[in-house]
This record gives structure tokens, sequence and C-alpha cells, in this order.
């Protein structure tokens, strides 16, 4: 089984990826395979609405040649998805944006390539804005028909400079029951 995390943040390696990463450890402990896909410094841009991807079916964008093209081959075949974002003004960032709308569209086009995955958000905040932002993540997975995984309070983390969140002990145990109950699920599905 593989667990494939796409973080939309513009900081690689920073407080996101780092809450992710967090809630990689008990994915890993039981045995699954985890990847990280950051989309910091990456050729990421939104949908043109060419309908390409319905007329021709064939599991990919032709509205653009970026990174997103390259990377959605990974998410058809991950049997579970983490989405991460930091806060941008109360809401998602323009890559992880990009990637919600184009790989949303490629999936419905190809007959639901995301139906009854599961998926979890996780989201970096400095302070406020961060539900918003949870929950845009949550929406897509809604409209895509995947199993959301929650955890005992919401998948957010505080902190602003990179690192931050690691004083965040609460965030910390939220991603790692997340990774938990994530592997639960997986096993579950698997039976």
């Amino acid at each position: 089984m593989k667990v494939v995390a796409v973080n939309g943040s513009a900081r690689k390696g920073g407080n996101t990826a780092q809450l992710i990463e967090a809630a990689f450890v008990p994915l890993r402990k039981a045995g699954i395979e985890c990847e990280l896909i950051e989309l910091a410094a990456k050729d990421v841009r939104g949908c043109t609405v060419c309908r390409k991807c319905f007329e021709l079916k064939d599991l990919a964008c032709h509205g653009r040649k970026d990174y997103l093209n390259e990377i959605m081959p990974k998410i058809w075949e991950a049997d579970a998805i983490i989405l991460g974002s930091p806060t941008y003004f109360a809401d998602v960032t323009p890559e992880i944006k990009a990637f919600m709308d184009r790989v949303g569209y490629v999936s419905i086009a190809n007959g639901g390539l995301l139906v009854r995955k599961p998926a979890a958000a996780v989201v970096a905040v400095r302070r406020g804005g961060g539900i918003h932002t949870f929950d845009s993540l949550n929406h897509w997975f809604g409209i895509a028909q995947m199993i959301t995984v929650g955890s005992t309070y919401w998948n957010l983390g505080y902190g602003r400079e990179k690192g931050e969140v690691q004083e965040d002990a609460e965030a910390l145990r939220n991603m790692a029951n997340l990774g938990e109950n994530m592997a639960w699920l997986l096993g579950k599905l698997a039976e």
C-alpha cells in the first residue's frame, strides 16, 4: 500500500511538510509506503478548462504542460492521498488549488479515479484562517467522493517560521493520530 502526500507550500521542507512527515510516522510503522511530493519551486498552473481530458479520457491533463502532468500517475496509483497547504489569506495556496482543479477534473473525466480513496487534509497556519483552508481541502475530497480521514482535532499546526510547528505538541499528536487512523482504514479496506 502507498500514501502519496502533496504539499502545496512555497517552502520546501517547511511547516506543512513537517506536519505531513509527522503523519507518515505511524503509516510507515504499519508498513505503508509514503511519498511526499512538494510543489515548491515547481511549474504548477491552473486549469484552462479545455476539456481535452473529457475528450481523450487518457488520465492526463492537456491544457498545461507542467509539473502536475508528471505527478498525476502517482496520484492514480496511490491507495490514499494527503493534501497539505499552509494558510494564505484564509485559504489554500494557488499551487494546491491548481492541483485540486486539474486532478479533480481529470479524475471525473476518466470515470472517478479518486472515488473511495482515503484522503486527509493537513494545514499549517500562523494564527487564523486555518479552518477555512482545512474546509477547502475537505470540500474537494467530498466532491471527488473520497473517504475523509480525521484525527482527534482538526489537522492544523501552528507556526510561521520554518520548524515552529515542532513546538506545537498538540498538532504533532493529532498528526500521529491521523496517520494511525489512515493506516487502520487502509488495513480495513485491504481485508
